[in-house]
């Protein structure tokens, strides 16, 4: 328990030091934010905001559970995580890194960030099958299914969709940040429950981090996480669900970022069938906005449903 704690303090205090020196140095070397031109209006007074703020909450975790918990580097398991949280982080980064350049909100390709997504999802893969079965535990019912291949296909539709739905929910201050906070929280007991200790000590400083980057996100925002902090944050929440064989909770307790993610793919579908539009934008949280709500009542908004599905995906974890 002291771990625990030292774990959420060093996280909190560390990222609580930094950012007031990493956002006059984003400002000063113009690595701003450039809001896509489709989006809504409001948003454009948002361009120039310092970006690429994930790479404090990012570093700050490892380096607590490097303080803390050195030999955790050396579990197979542990290894998976943090090789998910920096892998997606990477390759965030080099999608920041090109939007900051070239001064537009293009970046990478989508089929060029969807490949590279992918081929570390197959890696993961391939890393985890030799440590575990292939098979998923089934909720409530207290059984195993034995997938086969079949997990294969799970594994990679987990950690392509879960990166991009994190990334399509960063679109408010606070937003995606404050969901993720609320959706590793129940892994955090789930790892405790299942003797997962440096799991546990792990996500504690990433939501203690995110804490305290989350001070200086909430709106009016000062810094944004970026592509860099949202995809590895999805990255992370699939390897998470991935080593405590919890695979089919994380469509509940991730919901929020579930229904960031289908609302898009809802609405480029009927646009290209029908013609016809389903909501005002996409994602989500632009149709509320667009529909009279101010951005921080949809945060909390979201916020409030993202607790919901994360006690509901616990308690189903435990039952």
């Amino acid at each position: 328990m002291n771990q625990y704690l030292l774990a959420v303090g060093l996280g909190l205090c560390i990222t609580l030091a930094v950012m007031p020196i990493l956002i006059p140095i984003l400002h000063k070397v113009k690595f701003g934010q450039s809001e896509r031109e489709e989006g809504p209006a409001s948003h454009k007074a948002k361009n120039g905001t310092p970006t690429m703020g994930g790479i404090v909450f990012i570093l700050v975790p490892i380096l607590v559970l490097l303080i803390l918990d050195a030999p955790a580097f050396m579990n197979p398991e542990m290894q998976i995580v943090v090789l998910a949280y920096v892998g997606y982080a990477m390759i965030g980064f080099i999608d920041d890194f090109i939007i900051v350049v070239q001064k537009n909100n293009r970046g990478l390709s989508p089929k060029m960030k969807f490949l590279m997504q992918s081929v570390l999802a197959v890696l993961f893969f391939y890393l985890y099958q030799r440590i575990a079965p292939t098979t998923i535990n089934v909720p409530v019912l207290n059984m195993e299914i034995e997938l086969g291949w079949l997990y294969f296909l799970l594994i990679f539709i987990m950690f392509t969709a879960e990166s991009n739905a994190v990334n399509l929910t960063d679109g408010l201050d606070g937003l995606s940040a404050g969901c993720v906070i609320i959706a590793l929280s129940p892994f955090v007991l789930l790892s405790i429950h299942q003797g997962k200790s440096d799991l546990a000590l792990f996500l504690l400083a990433v939501i203690a981090s995110l804490l305290g980057y989350l001070k200086f996100n909430l709106h009016p925002a000062k810094i944004f996480m970026g592509d860099t902090g949202s995809l590895a944050l999805g990255g992370l929440l699939a390897a998470t669900a991935m080593v405590l064989k919890q695979e089919l909770l994380l469509v509940i307790i991730g919901g929020i970022f579930v229904m960031e993610l289908m609302s898009v793919v809802i609405q480029v579908t009927s646009f290209k069938t029908t013609g016809k539009r389903v909501f005002k934008m996409a994602p989500l949280h632009h149709h509320f906005e667009l529909s009279g709500f101010k951005e921080t009542q949809v945060v909390v908004m979201f916020w409030m449903i993202s607790l919901g599905f994360a006690i509901l995906g616990y308690f189903l974890g435990v039952m």
